[in-house]
């Protein structure tokens, strides 16, 4: 049965049973199918390594009209971030560099800086309002107003049912796969832990099998049994 709605409202978002912004948990797609918002076409190749890559400088604050930020900590905190580490490595201007140039006319009153490379606004006024220009901000594109309520800056600390729940969505993952693709995570994964070593190594494995075993028995059987670890299935009657 297709979902009443493919996107989540926002009056459900304190109440969904994972909290929707938490980085480690996904929006079942039962729930909330992808939704197409673009396409992004790769038409050429760079022919100067340097110029067309080491110096492109990529940031989450670069966002296209119709798609906002969430309040995703992990967003919020990158949305700052990133541009600064951008001037750190490329320098205040790095937005002038014909990689990184916006191909559309822009303006605003942005001056001065180390390697300035254009006519750095002339004998324009930099600051805004003033009597010399008619640049205004476009209110086209101005962010749609957020209601600020306390359970908004409470938002992370909530006790959503599934908050502590680390193993349904990785077992649902794992479940969704094709034959091949399950064979392979259980390939990656044995070969991983047959590095374990030490006094406690089979302590540890028994341990990091318990994990593999909640979130899928499937997966816990398979991954033993690479380990060549016997496993008595009576006394994991109740590990799912």
């Amino acid at each position: 049965m297709e979902p009443e709605d493919p996107v989540m409202p926002e009056r459900d978002a304190p109440s969904y049973r994972w909290n929707p912004f938490d980085v480690t948990k996904v929006w079942p797609h039962a729930d909330y199918p992808l939704i197409d918002v673009g396409e992004l076409e790769l038409n050429i190749n760079p022919d100067n390594y340097f110029a067309h890559v080491e110096q492109s400088a990529f940031a989450p604050s670069h966002i296209v009209d119709g798609i906002g930020f969430s309040p995703d900590k992990m967003l919020q905190g990158r949305i700052l971030s990133y541009p600064d580490a951008q001037r750190y490595r490329l320098g205040v201007n790095y937005e002038h560099l014909p990689v990184n140039r916006c191909p559309f006319a822009v303006n605003n009153y942005h001056r001065d800086g180390a390697m300035r490379m254009d006519g750095n606004g002339g004998g324009s006024p930099n600051y805004y309002p003033n009597s010399f220009d008619n640049i205004n901000a476009d209110p086209a594109y101005m962010r749609q107003e957020e209601p600020l309520e306390s359970m908004m800056a409470d938002f992370y600390d909530r006790n959503a049912p599934g908050d502590d729940d680390h193993y349904t969505q990785p077992g649902n993952l794992f479940r969704l796969m094709a034959p091949g693709e399950q064979q392979d995570v259980v390939r990656n994964i044995v070969n991983a832990m047959s590095d374990i070593g030490g006094l406690r190594r089979e302590e540890i494995i028994q341990r990091q099998l318990c994990h593999w075993f909640r979130a899928d028995v499937r997966l816990g059987m398979a991954v033993a049994k690479g380990l060549g670890v016997h496993i008595n299935m009576q006394a994991h009657t109740d590990v799912n």
